[in-house]
């Protein structure tokens, strides 16, 4: 069956109309597989406006209600919606399906979290005052996503946006346009359910315009954006000009440190996935191999050897391991970066197929510095572990990071203060890949941002700080007295 074939049947069984004036390419083949409609940012910030006055007053308990009955859907269709992800972003089968498991746990968080919203009692220094902090909702949230996450992203942000007491929006990436009307398909089921206010859930389809608008739209609380370094250069002064908030999740340039004691097998399967999962198309995939020069040498020869049997091809076939590249312009993206070392391979005629490389290098330094969407895995040799923690954060970006070591030494280090300087530092465990429940995100170029898990929820609302005079005198505060005479 022809990717254009799949995807009318699967957009047939989740309810999803094929009509519009965009369209969407599956990378497998390259060609289109359905169309989707432009949408009105001015409308969609009208509705979400609306929408809020009324959701805002809702219990957080009964919010998380419609939570729940989104991740019901969600279980419902998760095969389905898994095949269009791996039809249109070109991830392979375990991924897509995987991706639709993270919305699920995403909503069992959000429903437990509806009733954990906790406030803050302080002592006053004032007699017979209270005290007290608590959180509402903030206002209408954006959520801007990319093509490598067509599904998910949305989810970390929705279900906490949504309990928090937010409308959401949607501007998903022009490259997969399918996957977010089919949630939106599902979404709008438990709407039905819930009789939930118009407007609660959007989505936005266009171009970069279409963002543009959304992004400087003053309704718009909170805009969550994951994407490119330079796409959050563009975002982020936008809103900050009309004092709006971000949370931004964008590149990374991740680095895993390979010290002697290493498990070398271990460490071998982790970078195998880390490097070549989702053909290097992941904000966390594994770029730079900082490997002790004792070692190198076993663990490189490994990596050859795994990385020329992996299986290359159609990401429906659940043998597949790496599927296409998204589209034309990341293969030209991979072969600026690293010439003829960027090897195509044969598998869907119209597809982008490459096998994933190893560079080896005597220092870091050049393009290694920059991100590049593809499978390139650069290796360097250190000597010193000072060193290697030294060239792990020798980068703009600081989104994860991970070490193999046995000593625990050197594991304590690279998580201290002065260790890795990521928002994600990992032991015996590759960069790429989180769990639900932990704050999700990355400093310097990164963004700065914090989605999923933990407390990620405050992004979502302003606090508010409240003194209660329950005496019949009037103290202020630092013992400041401002008497008038009677």
């Amino acid at each position: 069956m022809s990717p254009a074939e799949d995807a009318a049947a699967i957009l047939q069984q989740l309810g999803v109309a094929s009509a519009g004036d965009l369209a969407s390419h599956s990378p497998i083949d390259g060609k289109e597989i359905g169309r989707v409609q432009s949408g009105d940012p001015a409308r969609a910030a009208e509705l979400a406006q609306a929408a809020f006055l009324e959701w805002r007053t809702i219990p957080a308990p009964r919010r998380g209600e419609l939570v729940r009955l989104l991740g019901e859907e969600l279980r419902a269709a998760k095969e389905p919606l898994a095949r269009l992800v791996t039809l249109e972003a070109g991830k392979i089968v375990q991924e897509g399906l995987g991706e639709v498991q993270e919305m699920i746990d995403i909503c069992d968080f959000a429903v437990g979290l509806s009733r954990q919203l906790y406030g803050l009692t302080i002592a006053s220094e004032r007699p017979n005052h209270r005290m007290m902090e608590q959180w509402h909702p903030l206002g209408p949230v954006l959520v801007i996503s990319a093509f490598n996450f067509p599904v998910a992203v949305w989810a970390w942000n929705a279900a906490l946006a949504l309990v928090c007491g937010n409308p959401v929006i949607w501007k998903p990436s022009e490259k997969t346009p399918l996957t977010a009307e089919a949630v939106m398909a599902l979404a709008r089921r438990a709407l039905a359910r819930f009789d939930a206010p118009d407007g609660l859930l959007q989505v936005v389809q266009g171009g970069r315009e279409i963002g543009e608008q959304l992004v400087d739209d003053e309704r718009i609380a909170l805009v969550s954006a994951t994407g490119s370094t330079a796409m959050g250069r563009a975002v982020g002064p936008r809103v900050a000009k009309r004092f709006g908030r971000v949370l931004l999740e964008l590149g990374g340039n991740n680095a895993m440190i390979v010290c002697p004691s290493a498990d070398l097998e271990l460490a071998a399967r982790a970078i195998l996935f880390s490097a070549a999962g989702t053909a290097g198309q992941r904000c966390t995939t594994l770029r730079r191999l900082i490997v002790h020069e004792g070692v190198a040498d076993r663990l490189v020869a490994r990596l050859k050897q795994l990385f020329t049997a992996i299986k290359i091809g159609d990401p429906r076939d659940p043998d597949t391991l790496i599927g296409p590249l998204i589209d034309a312009g990341a293969f030209e993206g991979m072969a600026r970066v690293i010439g003829d070392k960027a090897e195509r391979v044969a598998a869907v005629e119209g597809g982008h197929y490459v096998r994933p490389a190893i560079v080896e290098l005597d220092a870091q330094g050049g393009t290694m510095m920059q991100e590049t969407f593809a499978p390139i895995l650069y290796v360097v040799r250190y000597s010193d572990f000072d060193e290697a923690l030294r060239l792990n954060n020798a980068v703009p970006q600081g989104l994860s990071s991970a070490i193999f070591t046995s000593e625990v030494r050197e594991a304590e280090r690279f998580m201290s203060a002065a260790g890795s300087d990521c928002g994600i530092a990992n032991v015996n465990i590759g960069p790429s890949g989180a769990e639900i429940g932990g704050a999700f995100g990355g400093e310097k170029e990164t963004g700065g941002g914090r989605e999923s898990g933990s407390d990620s929820w405050r992004a979502y609302m302003r606090r508010q700080t409240n003194t209660v005079n329950y005496g019949t005198d009037l103290p202020l505060a630092q013992g400041i007295r401002f008497d008038v005479a009677p």
